[in-house]
């Protein structure tokens, strides 16, 4: 069969790991602890490895901790002068050491096959940013999602929308973020991209 057909579809994408960036802290509604464990419930159900930032705290600890407890494998990549402050998880399938945030980033990106993005600060939005750089870079194209808990991503998504009608976001680009507001629909999202 070839594109020009009206009954092609292309290949379904293979997602074996998925990259959750999130918060080393449970943040100040119960909401975003309750889809961090939803998450690592399906990833595990699914058959996802889950990669992540290596902590045991927050809603680091609480999508790990899930998934581990589906009988999922769990891989943590974390720079060592993150080890005593995010208190490293012992319990994973892998730990990886790295000595810089840039190593941890670009282990992380070459472990996973899509990513999605839970509550955070800083850390989280560095991450969500980059490798939504890299995207529109044409680094990779892996599919890049956001759990908007409880609307907690709402004015992300307007500051994205405002960029893009100011010109300094392409339409192609804007797309690459999607966003859903549960783990269930946005995991459906991005093994169906």
């Amino acid at each position: 069969m070839n594109i020009e057909d009206p009954n092609f579809q292309e290949p379904r994408r293979t997602i074996s790991s998925i990259c959750v960036f999130c918060g080393s802290r449970h943040g100040g509604n119960p909401a975003y602890a309750e889809n961090a464990r939803e998450l690592g419930r399906l990833m595990a159900e699914r058959g996802i490895r889950l990669v992540y930032g290596g902590g045991r705290v927050g809603l680091m600890g609480e999508v790990a901790d899930a998934v581990m407890a589906g009988g999922g494998e769990v891989i943590g990549v974390i720079p060592s002068l993150l080890i005593e402050k995010e208190v490293e998880h012992r319990g994973l399938t892998q730990l990886h050491e790295v000595g810089s945030m840039h190593e941890r980033k670009a282990m992380m990106e070459q472990l996973s096959d899509a990513f999605i993005v839970l509550p955070g600060g800083y850390g989280t939005l560095d991450e969500a940013c980059e490798i939504l750089t890299w995207a529109q870079l044409g680094l990779h194209r892996k599919p890049i999602g956001v759990v908007n808990t409880a609307g907690y991503f709402d004015l992300l998504n307007a500051f994205l929308d405002h960029a893009l009608n100011e010109d300094f976001v392409s339409e192609r680009s804007r797309r690459l973020l999607a966003m859903e507001t549960t783990p269930a629909a946005l995991l459906d999202v991005l093994l169906m991209s």
